[in-house]
């Protein structure tokens, strides 16, 4: 794929990289440093923050030779109150650049400090400055050179202003003291208490007795059990390291029988199953093939975690009935590939363990304003453009995608993870993988927003054809109107991404992309049914000043204002999709409307017409999945308060992860009430007090409309592998447990007081299960994911250390001289006199561990 660039402007990158050496040279001299001043400003929930530069080389930098380039969590920037050596400004999406103002110069040995402000605090390290480079310019004022910035250092968040969004914010800071507050409230459950299976079966019988597993026992299937055969196979090996015989007849001796047969449980058939284990064998019956694939993974479930840790020849498996089928059909995960890539091995992985946790749905969001990743015939700009990142001398002008968290200045850098793109062959194996393991994955081309990267590459290619004199070609693909000179940001902070709905070229575009993909579904031996059009974010004042959308316009007077250009593209865009007989998914806006006061409304004219909304705002539209349901929309539930892996565990600065809708654990990942969402949602993002009073209720027999749950991971700050199962693991496992298992007592309790006293006691039993039985396995599961272990709750009172943690059942180890925890440091068991410098870890049984921390972690 590397022979895919965009070759006229990768060159003229490279020369730049590659020219003026003595400017290259003495530009990694220059030492960067960035610091959150404070969030407390004058500005209601602003920020301010310095730079300073410090040039330990011999090159002068003056006010016309040089700009700072970089990324950051996308933010207005304020004008300066006070002149600023330097005016730090957003260009495009989270693109930034620092020019140097009139007067500038730091000279060899000089330092210089340069403050800007902003709105929307910053709490993260996740949100500061990333991938900076320097632009240096000969005296013609063209770029000469471009040199990655050596030394970058963000200052520490250990002060409250850095810590809080401003006096607004009424979220507790998440102290060691209290950690310990809040784990007060766990405590420690024997083995013979555990949750076996995560997800919950709806049935589980144990018996009295020990079936032994080992070589003496083959593996014996039905008809179109095969597949299901040979995956069990595979995974008892990893336990066992036993080649077990399979076997297509009725079972005889020791055995594994896996059988489809006619099986429901609490009224659901379809992936039902019953597990019987007893001192015969294991019998696993399915209503389908799909139900016998569960049946397994409870199976695998239910194998010891020490004996995922040290594989023993045999495994003693309990006596054991189990009934079980899923709460929801629709149980889906989705990945965000767009904005930072993720190969093709990762998504083979993270398809093993969505299978291992009954997730039966994938959705794969390989389109956006920052990459586009799939291989499309026909339209090689998509992935030779749309595909990579890189330095964009002409800005938001060039038919290239910019620099966005943090890939910096060169494309298909091997340290970055801006660009990369699954060819055909790629996405055909992933289809085949998924299908192997009961998932469906479901692709998303979003439009009319977040296009920006299909708009850049359309462009290049308007480009190429028009030098080629094919204007006629040229034209067949373009995705904007030239003279729209409409002024709109969009939720990510982008001012052209927002493709035109009143040229044809738009709607050819995206049924040809459909009409490549069905192919390549049709050759992994898949129907393409299922088609993701995303429809979110379209900022207002998009289309307001385009030629096409006010011709449009005119001869459809029934639209009235833009604000309904999209309620019109979604509409023109499903009449064509119908004909490919697709059920269409899209985020919550393809089913409403906008009043002409802003607000949000049902659009009843999708209803029955296979449109299912994903309702992600219980935060800001607070009972709209309720109003949908109500409108007759089949919905999936993708609440951002509960399911938003993206979502920062808690506000600790060094916990990475985004906070804009709140900060999600997996105990709110795991405590969901689909039907009631006011049960487990109480305060807005910044802590305050949500208020329901006259908001629409689900009606009960609106409650069949809610096909399922939806996960979701975006990646704007996950970087590579480690930091998307770091973000994901343990949530995903709260999240399978609200989608799959029947509904819990405590979803009914009106009372909150009582209501909340049962969570608690069902979330102690779930962390326990996590410590005790889950997380372990992680560490060896196919390979071993990247899981994240909490930091101990601690505190110090009269030099007597006390500790505890989140997942009763992990350890804790501490240190007193200031050195790091090990798996060999003191356990600690209770309080203990200390002094010196204290620090602690939490481990579990597979050696993994959490970060460092001491009591006085914050201040």
């Amino acid at each position: 794929m590397r022979n895919f660039f965009c070759l006229t402007a990768f060159f003229a990158v490279l020369s730049l990289l590659n020219g003026c050496k003595s400017s290259k040279n003495e530009a990694k001299e220059i030492t960067v440093t960035w610091e959150l001043v404070s969030n407390f400003t004058d500005v209601p929930n602003g920020f301010e923050a310095r730079f300073n530069l410090v040039n330990n080389g011999e090159m002068t930098l003056d006010d016309k030779n040089w700009a700072l380039f970089f990324n950051m969590s996308p933010r207005p920037i304020l004008a300066n109150k006070t002149p600023q050596p330097a005016t730090v400004q957003h260009i495009n999406g989270d693109w930034y650049k620092m020019t140097p103002n009139a007067g500038f110069s730091l000279a060899s040995g000089k330092s210089i400090e340069v403050r800007y402000t902003g709105t929307e605090a910053i709490i993260k390290l996740t949100d500061a400055p990333m991938g900076l480079y320097f632009v240096f310019y000969d005296k013609d004022g063209k770029e000469e050179n471009i040199v990655e910035v050596a030394n970058f250092q963000v200052l520490p968040f250990v002060r409250k202003d850095q810590q809080l969004r401003g006096k607004d914010d009424q979220v507790p800071l998440h102290t060691a003291a209290k950690r310990y507050q809040d784990n007060l409230a766990l405590n420690l459950l024997g083995a013979d208490q555990l949750q076996k299976i995560v997800p919950s079966p709806v049935k589980m019988t144990a018996g009295a007795g020990t079936l032994t597993l080992d070589k003496n026992y083959t593996i014996y299937y039905g008809t179109g059990l095969e597949n299901e055969a040979k995956l069990l196979s595979q995974k008892l090996k990893s336990v066992t390291g036993t080649d077990f015989t399979l076997k297509n007849t009725a079972p005889t001796g020791p055995a594994i029988s896996l059988q489809t047969g006619a099986v429901s449980v609490n009224g659901v058939a379809k992936e039902a199953y019953k597990l019987d284990i007893n001192a015969k064998g294991v019998t696993i019956t399915g209503s389908d093939a799909a139900g016998v694939f569960y049946g397994i993974q409870s199976l695998l479930a239910l194998v010891p975690t020490e004996n995922y840790l040290k594989p023993a020849a045999s495994v003693a498996l309990g006596f054991v009935q189990v009934e079980d089928a899923p709460r929801f059909q629709f149980r889906s995960m989705h990945l965000d590939v767009s904005r930072n890539f993720q190969t093709k091995e990762t998504v083979l992985r993270w398809l093993d363990l969505l299978a291992f946790y009954k997730i039966n749905h994938f959705l794969l969001y390989t389109t956006e304003d920052e990459g586009w990743r799939l291989e499309i015939d026909g339209l090689p700009e998509l992935t030779q453009v749309g595909g990579q990142r890189q330095h964009a001398p002409g800005g938001m002008a060039d038919p290239v995608l910019h620099p966005s968290y943090g890939s910096g200045p060169k494309a298909y850098d091997d340290t970055k993870h801006g660009s990369g793109f699954y060819t055909k062959a790629d996405f055909i194996e992933i289809l085949k993988y998924a299908k192997e393991r009961h998932i469906k994955v479901i692709p998303e081309l979003n439009f009319p927003g977040h296009a920006r990267a299909a708009i850049k590459s359309m462009e290049a290619r308007y480009n190429r054809l028009m030098k080629e004199g094919k204007e006629k070609e040229a034209n067949e693909y373009r995705l904007i109107d030239p003279d729209d000179k409409s002024e709109y940001l969009s939720a990510q902070a982008y001012k052209d991404n927002v493709v035109s709905v009143g040229r044809e070229s738009t709607y050819r575009f995206y049924e040809k992309v459909v009409d490549e993909i069905s192919k390549m579904y049709a050759e992994a031996g898949l129907k393409l049914d299922t088609f993701h059009v995303g429809g979110d974010e379209v900022a207002e004042g998009a289309w307001t000043k385009s030629p096409q959308a006010a011709q449009l316009l005119k001869e459809n007077p029934s639209i009235k204002d833009p604000k309904n250009l999209q309620a019109y593209f979604m509409g023109k865009l499903l009449e064509r999709l119908e004909k490919r007989n697709l059920t269409i998914h899209g985020w919550e806006e393809v089913a409403l409307l906008k009043s002409p006061d802003g607000k949000y409304l049902p659009n009843p004219a999708f209803v029955g017409k296979k449109v299912v909304p994903y309702i992600w705002n219980n935060i800001y539209d607070l009972d709209l999945g309720n109003r949908l349901a109500n409108a007759g929309y089949p919905v999936v539930l993708c609440n951002v308060t509960n399911f938003y892996f993206d979502l920062a565990y808690n506000n600790d600065p060094q916990e990475p992860g985004l906070y804009w809708g709140a900060f999600v654990d997996t105990r709110a990942n795991w405590a969901f009430a689909p039907f009631d969402m006011f049960k487990t949602t109480y305060t807005t993002s910044m802590g305050q007090p949500l208020n329901f009073a006259g908001l629409e209720k689900m009606k009960p027999e609106a409650r069949k409309n809610v096909i399922g749950l939806e996960s979701q991971l975006w990646c704007e700050t996950v970087k590579g592998r480690d930091m998307m199962e770091y973000y994901s693991l343990p949530k995903l496992l709260g999240f399978a447990e609200s989608a799959w298992a029947a509904e819990r007592s405590w979803e009914t309790i009106e009372n909150r007081e009582t209501r909340e006293k049962a969570i608690q006691t069902g979330w102690n039993r779930f962390a326990n299960s996590l410590a005790q039985r889950e997380l372990p396995r992680l560490a060896v599961l196919n390979g071993g994911y990247n899981y994240r272990l909490p930091l101990p709750g601690a505190i110090v009172e009269n030099g007597q250390l006390k500790a505890n943690i989140e997942y009763p059942g992990l350890s804790i180890r501490y240190t007193t001289d200031g050195s790091e925890p090990t798996a060999e440091s003191p356990l600690y068991t209770a309080p203990v006199n200390v002094s010196g410098k204290v620090k602690l870890k939490s481990f579990d049984a597979a050696g993994r561990s959490s970060r460092t921390m001491s009591p006085d972690d914050v201040k």
